[in-house]
Parts: structure tokens; C-alpha cells; sequence
């Protein structure tokens, strides 16, 4: 019997491949836990206009993503922050934090997009790394200086 999948099955195949299977499988666990459908011809051309519809959003999502990227990619973020006279931050900054920093200027990144090694402790420069859908990837440098000290300016010099 041909069935069009509902879900992954393992061993089976994926949500939305049609495969053939025998009748028994089919009736009494496929169907029963709503895991597949029959294969009509009606059911597959719905199917495959559904999967167009998929890779046009996945299309257009991709042109949104890479926008965002070339936005972002090689920006140099200065982050003020409070200091002890060790040079050592009062709190570190972690991914939550840098996800705040973006929301400031108006971009949404999530946490869990950040990749830093570990959470940022002192003045200085770091790299980080910000993941998105489709393995794309903005590299971006965080300058942590001190909030009470004036930037000197390379004409002031």
C-alpha cells in the first residue's frame, strides 16, 4: 500500500516522502497513530503543492537571513562598562547580555545564536560569533571599555 508520511518514522523515511508499505503495517500502526495517509492521487498533488509553498518560505526566509548577515557581519560593537581598577568588569558579559546589546540597536538575536568561548570578563577586544538558519554566520568584534573613560580619537592623538 502506498502512504503519504505525516512525521518521521525511523527506518521508514521522512514527513511527506511517499513510500510503500505493507497493508498490515499500514492499518494497524501507521493510520492508527496518525502517522501517514493513503497515497491518493488527490492527496498527492496536494502534497506536492505543499512542498512547493515550503521552498518558496524557505526561499524568501533565506533572502531575509542573508540580508540580516551583511548587515551585521564586521560590525565593531563598543560595550561601556563598569570596571574595578583592576580592569576587571563588575559582571561579565555573557550571550544574554550581548543579545540585550542588539535589541538596544534594534536587532533581534537570540541567545542561543551567540557563540563566545566564555563569558567576557575584562577590557579588551573579542571576536563572537553569531549563527543563523541555514548556516549562515556573521563574525563581529565586541570592544569592552570602561564607562567612565573617554574614548581618545585617532585626530585627537
Amino acid at each position: 500500500m502506498k502512504v503519504i508520511l505525516l512525521k518521521d518514522i525511523e527506518k521508514i523515511g521522512k514527513r511527506g516522502d511517499v513510500k510503500d508499505v505493507s497493508d498490515g503495517y499500514a492499518r494497524n500502526f501507521l493510520f492508527v497513530k496518525k502517522l501517514a495517509i493513503i497515497a491518493t492521487n488527490n492527496a498527492i498533488k496536494e502534497l506536492e503543492k505543499q512542498k512547493e509553498l515550503e521552498a518558496q518560505k524557505a526561499e524568501e526566509d533565506l533572502k531575509v537571513v542573508e540580508e540580516m548577515v551583511s548587515q551585521i557581519d564586521g560590525l565593531e560593537i563598543e560595550v561601556p562598562t563598569k570596571i574595578d581598577e583592576t580592569g576587571k568588569l563588575y559582571g561579565s558579559i555573557n550571550e544574554v547580555k550581548i543579545s540585550q546589546i542588539f535589541k538596544d540597536k534594534g536587532m533581534e538575536i537570540k541567545k542561543n545564536q551567540i557563540k563566545i568561548p566564555q563569558p567576557i570578563k575584562e577590557i579588551g577586544e573579542y571576536p563572537v560569533t553569531i549563527s543563523f538558519d541555514h548556516g549562515l554566520e556573521a563574525d563581529i568584534k565586541l570592544i569592552i571599555i570602561d564607562e567612565n573613560k573617554p574614548v581618545a580619537k585617532a585626530d585627537e592623538a
